[in-house]
């Protein structure tokens, strides 16, 4: 029988509560652990890789949509958001296929969800489980703005030159964020979306891993994973994991994994340094 290790998430106790009693009856969940915030959220994604996390969207500090922007794609558990958004982001859940419950919580509503995360585990669907809710929160964002701010704006042509420093080019809802890439820490790929991630905060490029890897420096940047970037200036520790893997500490939380293919490039920057 297919048990799925499950987080629950959510910065109200009478929330984690009703919703722990629900999932009792469910003999195909095991919940393994419990969150009242987004930062808990994140260190027990990447301590304990579950199967299966209900996340709350609206909390105080890191909310729901930014914890999963946080988590390396390949780390990112099946997930259901609890929400109480209105029926036109609820559309865009359903269009990108994430799963979702209504608040207040209905049983009928938690069954649908767990019965389609066992069908998806048990098939091995998640591979662009993070793919598909930055879909949904982009376009989400799209929907929440007027037909002035929904305009794409005009990006300018960085220029990179020698007494430049060079910088990435994030669109916003009404702005145009210039990022330093000394600044920018890691790089995490979302199928068309690149996630790039500067002192706690996740910006959202709408680009390829690839494509963008042309655009950085290759003197400290080097991919470390089919899905990710490092900035090697912010490696703190490199700690060995299970068959020739490690993850690298790059701050307190920050936390990534370095795949097989790619551990000559870790091994390399240990000798010159």
């Amino acid at each position: 029988m297919t048990k799925l290790r499950t987080i629950l998430v959510d910065d109200e106790p009478l929330a984690l509560s009703l919703l722990r009693s629900k999932l009792k009856i469910f003999s195909e969940i095991d919940v393994i652990a419990e969150c009242k915030n987004g930062r808990e959220a994140i260190k027990a994604i990447l301590d304990l890789a579950p199967d299966l996390i209900f996340l709350d969207i609206r909390m105080p500090g890191i909310d729901g949509f930014n914890v999963i922007k946080n988590i390396q794609t390949d780390m990112v558990p099946l997930v259901i958001f609890a929400t109480a958004y209105e029926q036109y982001a609820l559309h865009a859940f359903d269009v990108h296929a994430v799963d979702y419950i209504l608040k207040p919580i209905e049983e009928e509503q938690v069954h649908r969800a767990i019965h389609r995360a066992i069908e998806r585990f048990n098939k091995k669907e998640d591979i662009h489980n993070k793919s598909n809710i930055i879909s949904a929160i982009e376009t989400i964002n799209k929907i929440e703005v007027n037909a002035e701010q929904a305009e794409q704006p005009f990006v300018p042509i960085v220029h990179n030159s020698p007494q430049l420093e060079q910088k990435i080019a994030i669109k916003g809802r009404d702005e145009i964020t210039l990022l330093k890439q000394s600044e920018i820490e890691w790089v995490d790929a979302a199928g068309d979306y690149s996630c790039l991630h500067v002192r706690g905060v996740t910006h959202i490029k709408r680009c390829t891993l690839k494509s963008l890897l042309q655009d950085l420096d290759p003197s400290i940047f080097k991919q470390i994973h089919r899905s990710t970037i490092v900035n090697l200036n912010f490696i703190q520790k490199v700690i060995p994991h299970t068959k020739g893997e490690y993850f690298l500490q790059l701050g307190e939380y920050d936390k990534i994994k370095v795949s097989r293919n790619y551990r000559e490039v870790i091994k390399s920057y240990l000798t010159k340094s």
